[in-house]
């Protein structure tokens, strides 16, 4: 086999989104789908594979590049792309076009620790997002015992941070702009209210749990 052919097995592809492009609207519009994930994402996966081909990372899995690049001037590009491949995927995932029903109680049970109600977590992730200065994402993360919401600027992941992500909303301008203009906080609350995939944080929660527990026991 020739390493051209080795190195295409090894390229990074662009993720299905886990449902159709129209399917949240009307909080997000299939337009804003199209370029958001059509060519954003689409263009993270394309500057990124061009930046890798050659080198040691073409064969890393997108995690890992991630860690190996995270805080190093000269793996910028890297990085910047990896990481945002990796945020957007996490971010379809994050949301749900239908109403998820009772909020899983594994999540639940965490989220009043926590914060005391799922109303309070909520407001935090909304707070955040105002707070959030120019491009960027804002998490909601176990650290340890508890769950904490973080905001991270242009690229930068919680992991890096040692910090486990559940889910996350997308505060960059093209991830709002074509449906509400200027008005983030109107985006925001609409994702919170109507198309937060709580059965996924629930689900990225037990595998943390399972893996702190095999850690520990290990």
């Amino acid at each position: 086999m020739s390493n051209d052919k080795v190195e295409n097995l090894s390229m990074h592809a662009l993720p299905s989104l886990p449902y159709a492009d129209n399917a949240l609207e009307p909080i997000i519009s299939a337009n804003t789908i199209g370029f958001h994930y059509g060519k954003h994402h689409k263009g993270y996966v394309d500057n990124l594979n061009k930046l890798i081909t050659g080198t040691k990372f073409a064969s890393m899995q997108l995690d890992k590049i991630i860690i190996a690049t995270a805080g190093k001037a000269e793996k910028t590009a890297i990085f910047n792309n990896a990481a945002q491949i990796w945020n957007h995927t996490f971010y379809w995932n994050s949301l749900r076009p239908r109403d998820a029903g009772e909020l899983p109680a594994v999540l639940k049970e965490k989220i009043e620790t926590s914060f005391e109600t799922l109303d309070a977590c909520k407001k935090e992730l909304a707070a955040a997002a105002m707070a959030q200065f120019g491009s960027g994402w804002v998490w909601l993360v176990q650290d340890g015992d508890k769950l904490k919401v973080v905001r991270t600027g242009n690229a930068d992941v919680p992991m890096s941070k040692d910090m486990k992500p559940l889910l996350t909303i997308d505060v960059w301008e093209h991830a709002y702009y074509l449906d509400y203009q200027n008005r983030r906080a109107d985006y925001v609350k609409a994702v919170l209210d109507n198309l937060i995939n709580w059965n996924f944080a629930a689900k990225n929660l037990s595998k943390q749990q399972t893996e702190r527990s095999q850690a520990m026991s290990g």
